[in-house]
């Protein structure tokens, strides 16, 4: 299905399919917290499910650019901002759960956390960095920013990922199977951002 062969139709149930879809890793956790499945520390599971998807979503946003010029399914890159919005949804749900229900709003314990533990330093940066993403996402900021400001300030994407896999990786006391796997994933998607930029400069 390429990108001029989809009718607005097909696309509009796409992306509605695909907005429900983002929704179920949530529906899940939340179901687990009040059904009790979750574990013996279920505040604990809810949190790290909660930065579990928060990096999922950051990558399979990255990945879109290299999918649509893999397939050449132009439609691709309509779907980037929904998950970027979702990345930073995700985000803030994982941040408020640590806040809530791990810390109780005890903010000068939160300053404490952020400032001596390195692994909540990189979370908070990815988040910091994450908002004004979030807030010019709109066409209306594109436009105002202007296109070549909003893409060198959406590049900050690259340093978030960067920073969320830190994040995990440092959480993780023993088992670093999974960080490692995302480390993967992160590095083959930077990578190929820059085998095509070598490649478009060397065409020049």
């Amino acid at each position: 299905m390429s990108g001029y062969l989809m009718s607005p139709r097909q696309f509009s149930a796409l992306k509605t399919g695909l907005f429900l879809l983002c929704l179920v890793p949530l529906a899940n956790l939340v179901y687990g917290l009040l059904s009790d499945t979750l574990g013996a520390n279920p505040i604990e599971a809810l949190t790290r499910g909660l930065g579990d998807w928060t990096l999922r979503f950051l990558l399979i946003t990255l990945a879109v650019t290299p999918l649509r010029r893999l397939s050449g399914l132009n439609w691709l890159l309509k779907l980037r901002r929904m998950l970027g919005l979702f990345t930073f949804f995700y985000a803030l749900l994982h941040f408020a759960s640590y806040v809530w229900l791990d810390q109780f709003f005890d903010w000068a314990a939160i300053w404490k956390d952020i400032v001596k533990r390195p692994f909540i330093t990189v979370g908070f940066a990815s988040l910091l960095l994450l908002t004004p993403l979030a807030a010019t996402s709109t066409n209306a900021m594109i436009k105002r920013l202007g296109g070549r400001r909003w893409q060198l300030l959406h590049r900050a994407v690259y340093a978030i990922g960067l920073f969320a896999v830190l994040h995990y990786w440092w959480m993780v006391k023993k088992d670093i199977t999974q960080p490692a796997i995302y480390a993967v994933l992160l590095t083959l998607l930077l990578g190929l951002r820059v085998y095509w930029m070598l490649r478009r400069a060397g065409a020049r």
